[in-house]
């Protein structure tokens, strides 16, 4: 199995309105460490998972919907949880919808992606494309 990842960075604000979530149920800003990892069996005919440019113009698009936004008004989570979880399963699924239709995103194995709050805490979201 070949993988690549590309890494970027996106800032929100939201709220977590659950006792669970402690302090983190008022509106709080969070800025997230993106690290998108694309997997496919065997390489393309240009010997490459995916171009390194065109992945990271696609996580860009994907992540410029929710850079700088309050996700309790953005119209995707209506009524759902922003936990750190949901946010990469949110980002696997909309970069997944940006290139399936491709020939690299018709051979991908699966698109895992990970969100790092800070360096000691972090969340993945494996979206598995071979089934």
């Amino acid at each position: 199995m070949f993988s690549l990842t590309v890494r970027s960075h996106f800032m929100i604000a939201h709220s977590l309105p659950r006792e669970a979530f402690g302090p983190a149920q008022a509106l709080h800003g969070a800025t997230f460490v993106a690290e998108v990892t694309f997997r496919r069996r065997a390489l393309n005919t240009d010997a490459i998972v995916l171009d390194i440019g065109a992945a990271g113009t696609i996580i860009e698009e994907v992540l410029g919907g929710l850079n700088y936004r309050n996700l309790d008004d953005h119209p995707d989570f209506k009524g759902k949880l922003t936990t750190t979880e949901a946010l990469a399963e949110y980002i696997a699924q909309a970069v997944f919808a940006n290139i399936k239709d491709s020939d690299d995103g018709r051979e991908l194995a699966g698109i895992d992606v990970t969100l790092r709050e800070n360096p000691d805490a972090w969340a993945t979201y494996a979206l598995d494309l071979s089934a």
